[in-house]
């Protein structure tokens, strides 16, 4: 069986290891060119793998432009594994693999179909997810189910957390599928059909802090995008800071404090356990740790010594 690899993110990096130290054969991997892929989160290297392993590496710009579709004809594959791509595979390509080709979506499908599931899951509150290995088709998100693994969101969870479990499951559920693709088979399901609209993506300027929310949704909103995603952001006084790790704070008696106030700092014998306590519509938070649009890191200590009791973190 000819088999080829396509991927940018680190979601695919243990799947292609497990592969590959089986024994099993990979004729290529397709991955994005490096300017494509700086404009990327969570973008992982596969050219130290594909030494290692003695693989050819093809860098592209589009899998559905001239060159890619010419590329993925010359290799003549059998079954392409998809992971960690972001690009919708369009009829043309995907007719290419004389099998089919092999997705992964970060949810339960078929809820939560469409962009960047992981992080929506954890805005949303939803207190599981988890990953589906698919039969990829022209619809988005909507080939037949291969396998399917539920991974549970905890209150300390964060997208870079539970992307780690997800990749953990591109392994499993690849390694388990792989024999029976060898042996002829081709294992999938009709996904039932649901009224669920596609999630929508997301881009960085989406990250703005909306302080107005419930504490227990800011929360969940800055482990949603912090790394290695560009993170949730607020301004301070005209400077602007992204919001990396914050904590929630239990109670709800913040009376007299606007949303996005600075009630004070939290002090701790512990270095990082400081920090200061901002109040939302409901409740507060305690930012933990932040980092300027220069490039200044504030945490411990010298974010919770910060005088900024009274000021007021903006939303616009």
């Amino acid at each position: 069986m000819r088999i080829g690899w396509i991927g940018f993110h680190v979601e695919g990096v243990l799947a292609l290891k497990a592969i590959l130290e089986q024994g099993h054969h990979i004729e290529a991997v397709i991955t994005l060119k490096p300017d494509k892929a700086a404009k990327r989160s969570g973008v992982a290297d596969y050219e130290p793998i594909c030494q290692k392993f003695g693989l050819p590496l093809y860098e592209v710009d589009n899998i559905n432009d001239e060159v890619s579709i010419d590329l993925l004809r010359k290799l003549s594959l059998d079954v392409v594994f998809v992971l960690g791509w972001t690009q919708i595979v369009r009829p043309q390509a995907l007719k290419l693999a004389r099998i089919g080709m092999v997705g992964a979506h970060a949810s339960l499908l078929p809820h939560n179909r469409g962009r960047a599931p992981i992080n929506w899951a954890l805005i949303k509150g939803q207190e599981k997810t988890g990953n589906s290995l698919i039969w990829l088709a022209e619809s988005v998100d909507s080939g037949n189910i291969i396998d399917q693994t539920v991974i549970p969101i905890g209150p300390y969870d964060t997208c870079a957390s539970l992307y780690e479990r997800v990749a953990e499951s591109n392994r499993e559920m690849i390694l388990r599928v792989l024999p029976k693709l060898i042996a002829g088979e081709k294992p999938g399901r009709v996904q039932p059909n649901i009224n669920e609209p596609l999630l929508p993506g997301r881009k960085p300027e989406d990250g703005l802090i909306n302080w107005s929310l419930h504490n227990v949704e800011v929360y969940n909103f800055v482990r949603a995008l912090t790394k290695p995603y560009p993170g949730a952001f607020s301004s301070l006084n005209g400077r602007r800071w992204t919001i990396w790790q914050s904590a929630l704070l239990p109670g709800s008696d913040f009376a007299g404090s606007r949303p996005g106030q600075v009630v004070g700092p939290l002090l701790s014998p512990v270095d990082a356990a400081c920090g200061q306590v901002v109040a939302c519509g409901e409740g507060a938070v305690v930012l933990i740790e932040l980092e300027s649009e220069d490039g200044q890191i504030l945490k411990g200590r010298q974010l919770s010594d910060q005088p900024w009791e009274g000021e007021v973190w903006t939303s616009e």
